[in-house]
């Protein structure tokens, strides 16, 4: 018996993260594939149609994930209370979040709806293409409360250990916008205005669906619905080092974009490729950091801060072991994959040597995106926060001198690789001083 007790604690830990991680990773793949379904129908109408879909399309996606810092603060306040076993108050927790998603998204309209032309005229858009791209962003935005409630909600349904909900729901949207789009777009011949509308409605169902679980799951629990001014501000001060963290992300990536611009069409074309193939591998290993942030808040919430420890332990040895899987088969797949997005030879030869640096860099990726997910799970945004413009101001000069110096997109490449590894010391630096393993119902 003394021989296996060891084992026990790992075995439990690993049908823990499968559990979390396996249905939040099809969750996550699944939210790329509206934009899909969408650029597939639109497609169908004309060139002008697609490109106006797809610079309106860039803007909402931009405007969302601004706001991810919805699900990742109230996954880490929802699982700290459930942990302490107070389960109205972690519902209660979680309202307040869709609240502040609902107030945001009301923002976010009025700002969106007049200025539509003017963000459509900064994508460079031409005088064919800009009237399509702001009739779908115009329409489209009416969906964005709808879509930040399902960021909120998506964070209380994950806190409270469940991310099998957000996986049908997210099956069940993409269902509907395919099935909506069809029928507007060309049975109601409503053109690119009717892909806009089947995807408004598609969200707003989505959202509905949340509030219901989560409105049965208060009534359970004796949770007030109303919305409560102190609480809202909470989760907004929660989140702001969370929206840091995210802003500085995305500037290192259009940082990434523009000096490979710089570089010439055949190192855009291949960096575009890349950003692709590497925000597709992210989604694999965002699974497992979405499970850390469940199970570490529910562990420091119980008080187990030894159990948080060893679960961060394990994760992180997941995290190396599935990097270190995907770098393999972005090697192996290369004659498969590449072939899919061009067949300009100097494109190939331009993206072939970056790619096995993407390769390369896929375990420090594993490692990094388990330990920010501990890290959120652990209500440390703030520390996420200096880590990540620390990361941006060492990545930033790098990239920036490459043209200059005759690098190419491989540097490039390595320069993000170096962003990898910043990232990595100053999350494992956190992780071993064990100042994040702060316990109780709240941080």
């Amino acid at each position: 018996m003394a021989s296996t007790a060891p084992e026990a604690g790992p075995r439990r830990h690993d049908r823990e993260i499968l559990a979390l991680a396996l249905p939040a990773f099809g969750a996550l793949v699944a939210e790329p594939l509206f934009v899909m379904a969408d650029s597939a129908i639109v497609g169908h109408l004309g060139t002008p149609q697609l490109a106006g879909l797809g610079v309106a399309a860039a803007l909402l996606t931009t405007a969302v994930s601004v706001f991810v810092f919805l699900a990742y603060a109230t996954t880490a306040a929802v699982s700290r209370r459930v942990g302490a076993g107070d389960l109205q108050a972690a519902i209660r927790q979680g309202m307040d979040g869709i609240w502040l998603a609902l107030l945001l998204g009301a923002a976010v309209i009025a700002v969106v709806l007049p200025a539509a032309p003017w963000l459509i005229s900064l994508f460079g858009a031409s005088d064919t293409v800009a009237p399509y791209a702001v009739t779908y962003l115009r329409i489209s935005a009416l969906g964005i409360p709808a879509m930040l409630i399902v960021l909120a909600a998506t964070g209380v349904i994950r806190g409270l250990q469940d991310t099998r909900t957000p996986l049908y729901v997210a099956i069940g949207g993409f269902t509907l916008n395919g099935v909506l789009n069809l029928a507007l777009v060309y049975g109601a011949g409503l053109g690119i205005a009717g892909s806009a509308w089947g995807t408004v409605t598609a969200q707003c169902a989505m959202a509905a669906v949340y509030l219901a679980v989560v409105t049965r799951g208060a009534r359970r629990h004796g949770a007030t619905l109303r919305p409560d001014a102190a609480g809202i501000r909470a989760c907004a001060q929660a989140g702001a080092p969370l929206l840091v963290r995210t802003l500085s992300l995305r500037a290192i990536l259009m940082i990434a974009t523009a000096v490979a611009a710089r570089l010439g069409d055949a190192d855009i074309a291949a960096h575009q490729i890349l950003l692709s193939l590497w925000t597709l591998l992210a989604f694999a290993l965002d699974a497992i950091a979405i499970a850390g942030q469940a199970i570490i808040g529910r562990y420091l919430g119980a008080g187990d801060t030894y159990g948080a420890k060893a679960l961060c332990r394990r994760m992180v040895r997941w995290g190396l072991i599935a990097g270190l899987v995907l770098g393999l088969l972005v090697v192996l797949a290369r004659p498969v994959f590449v072939p899919l997005f061009t067949n300009d030879p100097v494109v190939k030869d331009t993206l072939l040597p970056a790619l096995l640096v993407l390769a390369v860099s896929q375990p420090l990726c594993g490692i990094v995106f388990v330990l920010d997910g501990v890290l959120m799970g652990a209500g440390d945004g703030r520390y996420l926060a200096w880590a990540m413009l620390l990361t941006l101001a060492v990545f930033t000069p790098a990239a920036l001198l490459l043209p200059a110096l005759g690098g190419g997109l491989t540097a490039l490449w390595w320069a993000m690789t170096l962003m990898m590894v910043v990232r990595m010391a100053t999350l494992q630096l956190r992780a071993r001083s064990g100042r994040w393993l702060v316990a109780g119902a709240t941080r």
